[in-house]
């Protein structure tokens, strides 16, 4: 009869390619039991996968049964942990962990990348808000569908998030005319930033999606030091220019620590509508090197697709007007990935500490 080792050590041999690791590395398991007839596994994974579930239950109880020679039986279930966050930095009410979408400069697709990764979230289950830090040039409200969209006011420090399409949002779009150009100093627009944060009335959050503006300037501090973020993400293309950016944003969180979760590599290449040709407009394999070489993880390229755009001006982005495309299963992996890999980060809050040691010399 096998026992608990044995079943982990079967485990231990099915990778899973957005965790980069086994799911017994990954703590996926919970409880083991093992008779003479059946094996019977709990298993919890640390982020949202509703569409996989089923998908991976079989295959788990696949592996199992052919390399123990028993009957298997997989009980594979999902739940979001709160993560680390800045030592020093109080934690934001009903938001879990923070995960902030930046990018060194504009033009790469960032405010597109951020709505349709948090849109793949929501549809794989989790609870999802989305905040458009971009204080100067708000773009979510368009891309939601909301343009025209007002926040409730609970009172003077109080307001509801704005609901679309399963999200939570948050613009200073919603709270101002569209047409009226925000003409406000450096620390002007980072206390309406961290204004528009802390009054937001978040409600049970797995995630919560910020969306910054291009750069490393005063609201990118800002949001860095007084905010609680438990990660960042890094939008770039594959031109140079753009990667040397980019590298200028890993560099700012870095130094602030925020971790950086990894590089997403917007228009990768574009398919030809008309004959299929794949072409590198852009250049070919600047992401992935990017992340290579600051020993982060590569979360995934995006090509260059004029419905991504399309579907983003009409307000309705592409995970929600084709679930089932091409595109949206790349959004979906890439959302995994994201949060699989931040499941993998440490829960607790003392590494954000510095240790003292004192020593006689």
């Amino acid at each position: 009869m096998h026992n608990e080792q044995s079943v982990k050590n079967s485990l231990n041999q099915w990778l899973l390619p957005e965790l980069g690791a086994s799911i017994v590395e990954a703590n996926w398991v919970k409880r083991i039991e093992c008779s003479q007839d059946i094996i019977k596994v709990k298993l919890v994974a640390g982020f949202p996968c509703d569409s996989k579930v089923a998908h991976w239950k079989q295959q788990i109880e696949q592996h199992l049964a052919e390399h123990l020679k028993v009957k298997t039986q997989v009980d594979l279930s999902w739940s979001v942990a709160s993560h680390t966050h800045k030592a020093g930095v109080p934690s934001l009410a009903g938001v879990k962990n923070l995960i902030a979408i930046a990018s060194g400069k504009g033009g790469v697709g960032k405010s597109t990348t951020a709505v349709n990764v948090a849109l793949a979230l929501a549809a794989e289950g989790a609870k999802v808000g989305l905040l458009d830090a971009d204080i100067y040039g708000p773009s979510q409200p368009i891309m939601l569908g909301k343009a025209d969209a007002k926040p409730e006011a609970l009172s003077q420090k109080e307001i509801l998030p704005v609901e679309s399409y399963g999200l939570q949002t948050m613009s200073i779009g919603y709270l101002v005319d569209p047409e009226q150009a925000m003409v406000w100093r450096g620390p002007m627009a980072s206390g309406a930033l961290q204004q528009l944060i802390n009054d937001t009335q978040w409600r049970d959050l797995d995630y919560l999606i910020i969306d910054l503006p291009p750069g490393t300037g005063d609201i990118q501090l800002t949001l860095s030091q007084k905010v609680p973020l438990t990660a960042a993400v890094v939008i770039t293309t594959p031109q140079d220019i753009a990667l040397a950016d980019a590298l200028k944003g890993i560099s700012m969180f870095n130094k602030v620590n925020v971790p950086v979760l990894g590089v997403i590599e917007n228009m990768g290449m574009h398919v030809c509508t008309n004959c299929g040709h794949v072409e590198h407009i852009f250049g070919e394999g600047g992401g992935s090197a990017l992340a290579h070489e600051q020993k982060i993880e590569f979360l995934g390229s995006l090509p260059l697709s004029r419905n991504i755009r399309d579907d983003a001006d009409k307000g309705k982005p592409t995970v929600v007007a084709d679930p089932h495309g091409a595109v949206a299963t790349q959004y979906a992996e890439i959302a995994r990935t994201l949060t699989a890999r931040l499941a993998r980060q440490a829960k607790d809050y003392s590494q954000s500490f510095p240790t003292i040691s004192i020593t006689n010399d």
